[in-house]
């Protein structure tokens, strides 16, 4: 059984119908751990399609260089149409191990969350 990258349990009952399209992101957090471990997973198509029209860059390459190794949700919110995640994410690449923190910002859009942006640091 496959692990999901998101550590919520088996990827076929986690993130795995999310990016099937299956299943919508219930929560902002939902979403978030489906969007790290598309990261992990190397599907940008998914990234696309779950970040809000305004903010995403025409190409939403992927580092191939990036390893995901783990995530982290500090803290949440979740209003009905807004919400936030704090997240710590770790990676490896050639330079070693690193982690990038970010408290990003959803919002509810045609009743699906999308990712709008976030703050790094």
């Amino acid at each position: 059984m496959e692990t999901c990258p998101c550590g919520g349990g088996a990827y076929r009952d986690c993130c795995g119908p999310l990016h099937e399209g299956k299943r919508s992101a219930q929560t902002p957090e939902n979403l978030m751990r489906s969007r790290y471990s598309a990261f992990a997973k190397g599907d940008p198509f998914y990234l696309a399609r779950t970040w809000h029209p305004r903010t995403r860059p025409d190409d939403v390459g992927l580092d191939a260089d990036i390893r995901w190794t783990g995530l982290t949700i500090s803290g949440s919110s979740d209003d009905g149409d807004t919400g936030t995640v704090d997240f710590i994410a770790a990676y490896e690449n050639q330079d070693g191990a690193g982690e990038l923190r970010e408290h990003s910002r959803f919002v509810r859009r045609a009743g699906r969350w999308v990712y709008v942006d976030g703050d790094q640091g």
